[in-house]
């Protein structure tokens, strides 16, 4: 649920004219206004919708107003659903906490102030949409974590197939020349040698091209266009996509550390996701730094992402994108996701000043 979504907002009372009293109160507030004419039939829209304030007269025939209250606590859909009673007799301390008990969140005396009815609703109506949010942004987060577990265990089994298949075979032919030496003539030594030798070259470049995946040297020595720069001629010689780099100003300075980090991993999950969805052909990458903020933009040429894939919306996103998402927040800045026709834009919009981390964006 987003904060411009609207919410279900259910008003109950035996009296039509009350009930079109208030809905005339309550318009201006943009939600969604219900009316039930009964207790039964409040009982009915709340089976059947999501209802985020009950707002109810206390005095109906049948069933009043604390008996509605108490049966709706029952069901566990609703043990949290904000209940305002309307009274329109004098209640005593006693009635108000008999309605407080049976579920009541606030009382509202007739005559009713407008003012007054439309903001303890307001109130009521956000906190439910702040919660549904926060809901969501926790089952996204387990969702999340679950496939960044399945990940690093994919990718612990392709780094451990590397060492076994190429880096252990290499090593394990390496010995077998060196333990047959000492049989062989002399004269064959260099040659054995020799080989082993172009093994264990082979060897290492393996073990630097792993070391460099995980974290480029350039990242540290050279900082992060350096890095950027490496890691896009890397892109462009293993996957063919035509890549490059854009500087605004074109001598754009060192960032902290911890800045550096951040956007070079942002780039590689964009780029690592342009790679395996989008069928592009060009990817483009460009650092702006403004007056009051840092814009990193990763542009492709590919098929583009899907409306929900855009708006990030909870199940629609995979671990890159999650992951580029969870790395943007940690240093206070916004992700957006945008159609290019053709292609893809992600934006990282970083503020210059961050109040509890002013150091991380600071010019190193």
């Amino acid at each position: 649920m987003s904060q411009h979504e609207k919410v279900n907002i259910l008003m109950v009372d035996d009296q039509p004219s009350k009930l079109l009293t208030y809905e005339v109160i309550l318009a201006e507030l943009g939600e969604n206004l219900i009316q039930a004419h009964s207790a039964r039939e409040a009982l009915e829209q709340l089976l059947k919708i999501e209802v985020a304030v009950v707002l109810m007269d206390v005095s109906m025939p049948e069933i009043d107003g604390f008996e509605l209250a108490e049966t709706i606590r029952q069901h566990p859909r609703f043990q949290r659903t904000a209940i305002i009673f309307i009274s329109g007799v004098h209640l005593t301390d006693v009635d108000r906490l008999k309605g407080y008990q049976r579920g009541a969140v606030d009382y509202i005396s007739v005559p009713v102030v407008p003012e007054l009815l439309r903001a303890k609703v307001s109130v009521f109506a956000e906190l439910y949409r702040k919660n549904v949010q926060l809901e969501s942004l926790v089952r996204e987060l387990h969702q999340l974590s679950s496939r960044l577990m399945t990940a690093q265990d994919e990718e612990r089994r392709r780094f451990a197939r590397d060492l076994h298949d190429g880096i252990g075979q290499e090593l394990a032919a390496a010995k077998i020349l060196l333990d047959a030496l000492p049989r062989q003539p002399v004269a064959r030594w260099e040659a054995g040698i020799a080989e082993a030798s172009e093994i264990v070259d082979r060897v290492i470049q393996q073990v630097r091209s792993i070391s460099h995946l995980l974290h480029p040297p350039l990242l540290d020595e050279g900082g992060l266009l350096s890095a950027l720069r490496w890691f896009l001629e890397g892109i462009t010689d293993r996957t063919g996509i035509d890549t490059s780099l854009e500087l605004q100003p074109t001598a754009f300075p060192r960032l902290a550390p911890q800045l550096e980090r951040t956007i070079f991993r942002i780039v590689q999950e964009a780029l690592t996701n342009v790679f395996r969805h989008s069928q592009a052909q060009k990817a483009r990458v460009s650092l702006v730094q403004r007056e009051n903020s840092l814009l990193l933009t990763v542009q492709d040429n590919g098929i583009g992402v899907t409306e929900q894939t855009a708006q990030l919306r909870p199940g629609s996103i995979g671990v890159g994108i999650g992951g580029m998402r969870e790395r943007t927040r940690e240093i206070g800045g916004e992700l957006r996701i945008s159609h290019a026709n053709p292609g893809t834009i992600v934006e990282v919009i970083i503020p210059a000043m961050i109040a509890s981390s002013r150091e991380t964006f600071a010019i190193a």
